[in-house]
This record gives structure tokens, C-alpha cells and sequence, in this order.
């Protein structure tokens, strides 16, 4: 990108660099919690994989719970475990019987006479169950760091209520990213859905550069509802709605959000609606991604056929999400960089982040 291409004013941040260069392919924070998965998606019983960051995950219960991720790769001759058997807590390869336990080690190697070399194990990747999200540490296990876990509060409280969501792009994570740090495409890509008005493209909102992301806010006066509001709230005058969200290395967006009639309390519940939202980013390869996804309403507010008829109505604006998203990502042309303008602060703050963090791994 060029800042300076074509806004005179883009008040772009000092610290996002020239802003040149290919449109994707930043690469990876590796030194970072992914979410592999919801924690109902790995069952008491067989084998979850998932491809992150180009590496093949086998994960699975065992018998006391716990969660373990390896990579899916016997060491022998690469063969998938997960075409392999379980043996209560270890994994025995269907290919030529290697078995692994729960750390990784080899513990039968068939035929062997002797102990069984060091060598002949299959990484083990640190793994937390957060608040409903499998999390995987990509990085080197003695770095993995509990302290950068996301505080992803409203996926597992008693005052929120959503339905889990999960979505796979055929694009690279960093488009998406771009989609999720400019909230001005609301007015058009969701005109029928999240966005209700042009005036949320027409506020600037305020940026805020944050040691591992960016922080953004967004105050929208006096404007219609959007449609999706209508399952909890169909309110039909003017509203004042608010937007505040960090976005997160390495692809975590944790949102509050909501509405009240135009001139009330934001703070008055009886005034308006409140949600919180957590989704995640995670790299399937560098051209397709993992998409994760919730926004919560409060507990007490609306019920059961409230809550599906807000994710169905989320689903359908992340579905057109996809959809230019994945236009975008098939007429994107890698030999001529996208022009930045003033919209796109927050995203080329973010950015920043993550090649420094890049960086800094060596």
C-alpha cells in the first residue's frame, strides 16, 4: 500500500511502516494461542484434525478429559495417525504399528529388539481449553504462555447468551483481517444486515495502538436500526450505536457493541441492547483460513428462538463477508499494491504488529 496515493489527510499511523508491498502474504506469528477448535467439536471418543499454519493437528480426549494435540504425522514414514487406532490414551499408527502415548513418545515399535530411540516421537503442541476454545501454541513449547490467553469473557459467563459459529475461507487470513479493522464496509457489503446506515462508513473512528494489536472505537448518532437487530430489539426510530474492539495478535477480535434510542443513557439496559462478540482468525494454509465466531446478548434479554435468530442473521452477514472477501481475494493482482486511504489506519497499525512480531522470532 501507499499512503500517499491518493488522501491528502489519510492520518495514517506513524508506526505501519511505508505501507508498500504485496497486499497478503505477511506469514505467520508463530509464538501465539490459536483456537483449533470449539471444545464440542473434540468428542470423548476418536480423532479431531485440523490443519493450522500448514502443520497437519490430531487431537483428542483422554479418558480423564484432557486434550492432547500432536502433530498428525507418524515420523516412521509420515503416514497420518489419525488413519491410525486408539489404545486407551495412545495412538497406535495404522501403518506400521508404531504406538505413541499421550506426550508424543514412542512406546512399541514393532520387531524392535532394544530400547526405542529418542528420535522416534511425534511433537506434542501445548494446548488450553479457554473458555470454550481449544487453544494451540504454534510457537516452541517452553514459550507457550498462558498470560496471553485472550480474554475472551463472553463464551463461557452466566450473563451471555450465543450460539458458536465456524466458517473456512479459500483466502488468506489476512484479507479477512483487513475486513474485520475497517467496520466502514457495515454500510455497504451489509447494507441489509449490520449496517442500516451510510453514516457508519462516514465516522472516523479512533485508533489506539495497543503492545500486541490495536484498539478501535466507533460512535454511530441518530440512525436507523439495522435488520439484525430485530430478533431482540425492533425498535423503529433513530438509535445511537457504539462499536469497541481490540483486534489481537495473532487474529483475536474481542468486541463490545450496542444500541440505545438516540439522546438515552448507552448505559440504561431498559434504553437499548448490548452484545459482545469473539472471534478468531486462524490460518488453515497461507491462502485459507479458519474463521470462528460468536456475539452474545445479554442473558436476560430475549431467549432460546432469540438467540438462533441472531446467529442466523450473523451467519448471513459473514456469509457476504465471505463472499467479497473471496472475490477479492480471486481479482487481486500481486504485482500492483492497494492504495491506502484514511480508512485504513487501524488495519495497517495491525499490520505493523504482526511483521514486527514476525520479526522478532527470527
Amino acid at each position: 500500500m501507499n499512503p500517499e496515493a491518493l488522501d491528502p489527510h489519510p492520518a495514517l499511523p506513524p508506526d505501519s511502516g511505508s505501507g508498500s508491498g504485496p497486499p497478503v502474504g505477511l506469514g505467520f506469528v508463530r509464538e501465539a494461542w490459536y483456537v483449533l477448535a470449539w471444545d464440542h467439536e473434540i468428542g470423548a471418543s476418536g480423532f479431531f484434525t485440523r490443519t493450522v499454519l500448514g502443520q497437519a493437528l490430531l487431537a483428542y480426549r483422554t479418558a480423564d478429559g484432557e486434550v492432547v494435540v500432536l502433530e498428525d504425522r507418524c515420523p516412521h514414514r509420515q503416514a497420518p495417525l489419525s488413519r491410525g487406532t486408539r489404545e486407551g490414551d495412545a495412538i497406535r499408527c495404522g501403518y506400521h504399528g508404531l504406538k505413541f502415548d499421550r506426550s508424543g513418545h514412542c512406546v512399541d515399535l514393532p520387531g524392535l529388539e532394544g530400547p526405542i530411540p529418542l528420535r522416534v516421537c511425534v511433537r506434542r503442541y501445548p494446548v488450553r481449553v479457554h473458555r470454550r476454545w481449544v487453544m494451540v501454541w504454534m510457537g516452541q513449547a517452553h514459550t507457550a504462555d498462558p498470560a496471553l490467553l485472550p480474554d475472551n469473557l463472553s463464551c463461557e459467563h452466566a450473563d451471555w447468551r450465543y450460539e458458536p459459529g465456524y466458517l473456512h475461507y479459500e483466502t488468506a487470513w489476512e484479507l479477512i483481517a483487513d475486513n474485520l479493522l475497517d467496520f466502514s464496509h457495515l454500510s455497504f457489503v451489509h447494507a441489509q444486515t449490520l449496517g442500516g446506515s451510510e453514516q457508519v462508513a462516514r465516522i472516523r473512528p479512533h485508533v489506539e495502538t495497543l503492545p500486541r494489536g490495536v484498539r478501535v472505537s466507533r460512535r454511530i448518532t441518530s440512525v436507523p436500526a439495522p435488520a439484525y437487530y430485530r430478533p431482540l430489539w425492533d425498535y423503529t426510530g433513530l438509535i445511537d450505536r457504539w462499536i469497541d474492539y481490540d483486534f489481537l495478535l495473532p487474529g483475536i477480535l474481542l468486541m463490545s457493541s450496542g444500541a440505545c434510542r438516540a439522546g438515552a443513557d448507552p448505559m440504561d439496559d431498559s434504553a437499548g441492547i448490548r452484545f459482545h462478540s469473539c472471534q478468531a482468525l486462524t490460518p488453515e494454509t497461507a491462502t485459507c483460513t479458519h474463521y470462528f465466531f460468536q456475539e452474545s446478548h445479554l442473558a436476560w434479554q430475549g431467549n432460546d428462538q432469540t438467540t438462533r435468530g441472531l446467529f442466523e442473521g450473523l451467519l448471513r452477514a459473514f456469509s457476504e463477508d465471505r463472499e467479497m472477501i473471496t472475490a477479492q481475494a480471486r481479482n487481486l493482482d500481486p504485482h500492483r499494491p492497494m492504495l491506502a486511504l484514511h480508512m485504513d489506519s487501524a488495519l495497517m497499525r495491525f499490520r505493523a504488529r504482526v511483521q514486527a512480531a514476525i520479526q522478532a522470532e527470527g
